[in-house]
């Protein structure tokens, strides 16, 4: 948690000196939060072994502010900035369009500290009046709004899913509990989480109470009970533990885990059947029927056990009721990545230690996918460049057993639908993936029509995050979603789903959608780094969430049925 508060700090601290113009010292508030947000070690841990200076772009001045972090959990240059300028610099940097710059203008200019000040004034079309503004701007400025303020107050699921399970193995340690579980929309997988719910069965309520209240973790305590207590946490989400005993536990973990969606219509069934449903149990007037387990809730009622990623209501109380749920595909289900970057592009590490380490997660192959050609902002290779990186995979292959490196590219796909790599190269190639990196806003028939175009090339296996969307940063384009599902059948495309917790893409919703229409799925990481491997299980969860099973996630497949897959033996 320290190592993300303290990158935090340092890119609030860039973007108030962004505000006057990039310079030595943005670029290396930047660096440093990148060092350290990618950081595999405890920072901490780095500290008190005197190596900080030792990161990359690690000075002595950024070390001395990396201490007082750690010591205090605030920095006094960044107070003093904040004062300066008091605005809210995480929400209106949510809306699209506004970046440092513009957010000093509307302050200097118009008074806008947050996105309600935001609002009034561009509804009030006094934006259009500023220098560098108009018309056309101030009208997407409005239209982003919207989409900034659903994500207010929220987290991406891949960054706040480890720290839940910090504070769950702190509590797990003490002797006096006797289960601690994590609730509510992280154990749903949820893309974006509002807050933490731990829930505990313990004959020592207050002694865990107290734990909880005085952990590392903990800012601010807000609520102390012996039942229910709520932190503020240093990172500023609040978590809630909630005591129950035994028998109970297992209707509180159904009632906390949610969606509120599905606990309607559970409490419903439970009325027709002349039952009572809460947190407590399933009652028949005073009398408790169930409530132990999660299966025993489930099954009084009438249905067999939900998997937490399903419980949204959007159909799995009526499948568990006629026992039509589908057989989700597992967390351990992958036997390879399709989708991860190295040096010979923009990713941090070498093709060997990528390969080693999907070894170690105990893949079967990974495909090598660095972007190309004009794509130059992620060091596209070009022609001779794949060249020598295919003879690099051979000689690695050669020298690693049990793991097969696949060829592979991740190639641009142009305004026009073209590719930016020649055909006879992209021939070449085990894995080819296309995807879009520019022209966002192209409308709707346009966007489609880029990505058809590039499924109907041949030499293309795979649609690489179709929507280009990055969750609480940028909307997904527009796309008619029937005539890709129905080119992705037709050309034999398989679409991804992008495991970065940024991306997600396919979202859940839009994964169900392709497969009701017999679409076949992949679930990469585009890894950047060989940590990020380890994505996968949000990828998974994402893919379990939009109801798929094994056989519709190609790398689930063992090596001999996937190069077969790809007409490769």
């Amino acid at each position: 948690m320290k190592n993300q508060k303290v990158a935090w700090i340092f890119n609030r601290i860039a973007d108030y000196l962004e505000m006057d113009g990039i310079d030595f010292r943005t670029k290396a508030y930047r660096n440093a939060a990148h060092t350290i947000e990618t950081l595999s070690l405890d920072i901490e841990d780095v500290r008190s072994e005197g190596r900080l200076q030792e990161l990359p772009g690690i000075g002595s001045k950024i070390a001395q502010k990396i201490e007082e972090i750690i010591d205090t959990g605030s920095l006094e240059y960044y107070e003093n900035l904040k004062k300066e300028t008091p605005v809210d610099f995480e929400a209106l940097l949510a809306v699209e369009g506004l970046g440092p710059k513009t957010i000093k203008l509307l302050y200097k200019e118009l008074g806008v500290k947050n996105l309600d000040d935001l609002e009034r004034e561009t509804k009030r079309h006094h934006i259009r009046r500023l220098r560098g503004m108009g018309d056309k701007t101030e009208k997407k400025i409005l239209e982003n709004l919207e989409f900034a303020r659903k994500n207010t107050g929220r987290r991406l699921l891949g960054y706040v899913l480890p720290q839940s399970r910090e504070i769950q193995e702190e509590i797990n340690k003490l002797d006096i509990v006797e289960r601690v579980e994590i609730a509510g929309s992280i154990r749903r997988r949820k893309e974006t989480v509002g807050d933490i719910d731990i829930l505990v069965i313990t004959q020592n309520p207050d002694e865990v109470t107290d734990f909880f209240t005085s952990m590392k973790f903990t800012e601010e305590v807000i609520a102390k009970g012996s039942s229910k207590s709520t932190v503020r946490l240093k990172n500023g989400l609040d978590a809630d533990l909630r005591v129950f005993p035994e028998d109970e536990f297992g209707s509180a973990f159904v009632y906390f885990t949610g969606s509120k969606e599905m606990n309607i219509e559970l409490r419903k069934i439970a009325i027709k059947k002349g039952l009572k449903l809460n947190e407590y149990g399933v009652l028949r007037d005073d009398e408790q029927l169930a409530g132990k387990t999660e299966e025993d809730v489930f099954n009084i009622l009438g249905l067999s056990y939900i998997e937490p990623e399903l419980r949204e209501n959007r159909g799995e109380v009526d499948a568990a009721a006629l026992g039509k749920l589908p057989d989700l595909v597992g967390y351990h289900d992958l036997k390879g990545d399709l989708q991860m970057h190295t040096k010979w592009s923009d990713g941090s590490s070498t093709i060997k230690i990528m390969a080693e380490s999907a070894k170690n997660l105990g893949y079967q192959y990974l495909a090598i996918t660095d972007h190309t050609g004009t794509l130059r902002i992620a060091g596209g290779m070009g022609d001779e460049q794949i060249k020598m990186q295919m003879k690099e995979i051979d000689q690695v292959n050669q020298e690693l057993e049990d793991i097969t490196i696949l060829k592979g590219l991740e190639v641009n796909i142009d305004s026009d639908g073209l590719l930016d790599i020649k055909n006879e190269l992209l021939a070449d190639m085990d894995v080819v993936l296309a995807s879009i990196h520019s022209g966002f806003r192209q409308d709707r028939e346009k966007m489609t029509d880029r990505i058809i175009s590039a499924m109907e090339n041949e030499n293309v296996d795979i649609i690489a995050h179709p929507t280009g969307r990055k969750i609480q940063e940028r909307r997904a384009y527009d796309l008619d979603f029937n005539r890709i599902y129905e080119a992705a059948q037709e050309t034999n495309t398989i679409l991804e789903v992008n495991a970065h917790p940024n991306r997600l893409d396919l979202s859940d919703i839009n994964i169900r959608r392709a497969l009701e229409a017999g679409c076949k799925l992949v679930i990469n990481t585009d890894a950047h780094k060989r940590e990020e491997l380890s994505f996968a299980e949000l990828g998974i969860a994402t893919s379990r969430r939009g109801w798929a099973e094994k056989k519709d996630i190609i790398n689930t497949l063992p090596l001999k049925k996937l190069l077969k897959n790809f007409n490769l033996n």
